[in-house]
């Protein structure tokens, strides 16, 4: 079995890294708005999410849980000033999604902003918000942060899981990048980031419990620790995750000794902006598969504990 100890530390290096970076986390605004004012919305929306699941499971220590939450607070008030971006973002992109779904995690866990949030129940009550061209993974995904909010998710999650690739259960030689990042994110989003296991239905979940060790081996031997990382996340999300040993081992001394996480092979370089765009993501994934892994195999400790101690 992995050892716990290797597993969390991962995800404690994570949070110091980002936590020492957190000045990247930055907005463009003075962009244009047709090449892309939203697109550095998204690390602040991923950041959200992951400090949330954090919280959530409980198996952090009082200084990753301390790191996180000044992470949190630095981007709620220097980043999006207090929630003003993510309204300045709608005005701009009204039918856009992201100024929502960055908005969801923040509000989950306390931030509120009243102008957000009555531009989400105006969008939402629009024609042009379903229809706008999304994936199937992508609208699963809206479909469950509308859901979360409190609103009618359109169309229902139920509706769009069989539109997505992993739906479809297809031929699984047939994965490559891309398609691989759309299968962890239907995890995700049916599992609501890992926190409802039983969202997944078990016929992909018997489909991921065949295939995906393979899939961990061959993004393992290419060194992808972006996608490795995400794909032990869709392991801790199964209802018996493997925690793969060699898997977690390689991962792990992928990690630099200040915590961060590169995503192909080795660190890139560049001008520390640079290199922070191209590694705060894998980074954040390594702080998220720490937790969800952290948890699940301390949850499996306390249940062969309990058994030991059942009468004969």
């Amino acid at each position: 079995m992995t050892s716990t100890r290797l597993v969390h530390d991962v995800g404690v290096r994570a949070i110091e890294w980002l936590h020492a970076h957190r000045e990247g986390f930055r907005l463009e605004p003075d962009a244009d708005p047709e090449t892309g004012f939203l697109q550095r919305f998204k690390p602040v929306g991923e950041l959200a999410l992951i400090c949330a699941v954090l919280f959530r499971e409980g198996v952090a220590g009082s200084r990753e849980a301390a790191l996180a939450r000044q992470l949190l607070d630095h981007a709620w008030r220097n980043t999006l000033d207090g929630g003003r971006m993510l309204v300045r973002g709608q005005r701009v992109e009204p039918i856009s999604p992201v100024p929502f779904e960055v908005y969801l995690p923040f509000r989950e866990l306390g931030y509120r902003q009243p102008e957000m949030e009555a531009a989400a129940r105006l969008n939402h009550a629009l024609r042009s918000t379903e229809a706008f061209a999304m994936t199937p993974t992508r609208r699963l995904g809206l479909s469950a942060f509308q859901r979360r909010f409190g609103l009618p998710a359109r169309p229902p999650e139920a509706e769009l899981v069989d539109r997505t690739w992993l739906g479809r259960t297809p031929e699984p030689w047939t994965v490559e990048g891309h398609i691989a990042y759309d299968v962890t994110h239907t995890v995700f989003h049916l599992t609501d980031w890992g926190e409802r296991p039983e969202g997944l239905p078990p016929r992909l979940a018997g489909y991921l419990a065949t295939w995906l060790p393979a899939w961990i081996d061959d993004w393992l031997d290419l060194r992808r620790w972006d996608l490795l990382g995400e794909l032990l996340v869709v392991d801790a999300c199964l209802p018996h995750p493997t925690l793969d040993t060699r898997a977690w081992e390689g991962f792990a001394a992928a990690q630099q000794p200040d915590g961060a996480m590169p995503a192909v092979r080795t660190m890139p370089e560049g001008e520390p902006e640079d290199v922070f765009d191209i590694v705060y993501h894998p980074t954040l994934v390594a702080a998220f598969a720490s937790v969800l892994a952290t948890s699940r195999a301390l949850s499996r400790l306390t249940g062969d504990a309990a058994r030991e101690q059942e009468p004969a």
